[in-house]
């Protein structure tokens, strides 16, 4: 099991945490909204909790909750910027589809119970 970053959204994780002024890392996570879904959910990790998955990359850690790892397992996290828009980009092996405006995606049948 591994999630990723590109050299890219590491950097941008370590600014976002040194504007923050504290925090371990970036936590990730999907919830149930959206045309298609689900949406991947961004946050500040203050710490790991019990139950948690911690991931390294380019000395960013990436913490993930139990619930969620087994629909983003795999994962590989880009930040890009088009145009005047910026944003993290997941690029999920799991993933089926995403709706036209890329805010929800649907899931491949995996087998265990969605968060």
């Amino acid at each position: 099991m591994a999630i990723t970053l590109t050299e890219k959204a590491a950097k941008k994780i370590q600014s976002q945490l040194a504007k923050n002024g504290s925090g371990i890392g970036l936590r990730l996570g999907i919830k149930k909204v959206g045309c298609n879904g689900f949406a991947y959910t961004f946050d500040y990790a203050a710490e790991a909790l019990a139950g948690d998955q911690v991931f390294e990359s380019h000395n960013t850690t990436l913490v993930v909750d139990a619930a969620s790892l087994p629909f983003i397992d795999g994962s590989h996290l880009d930040f890009v910027k088009e145009g005047l828009n910026e944003s993290f980009k997941f690029d999920n092996p799991n993933a089926e589809g995403e709706c036209g405006c890329g805010e929800s995606f649907n899931l491949k049948k995996i087998s265990t119970t969605t968060p």
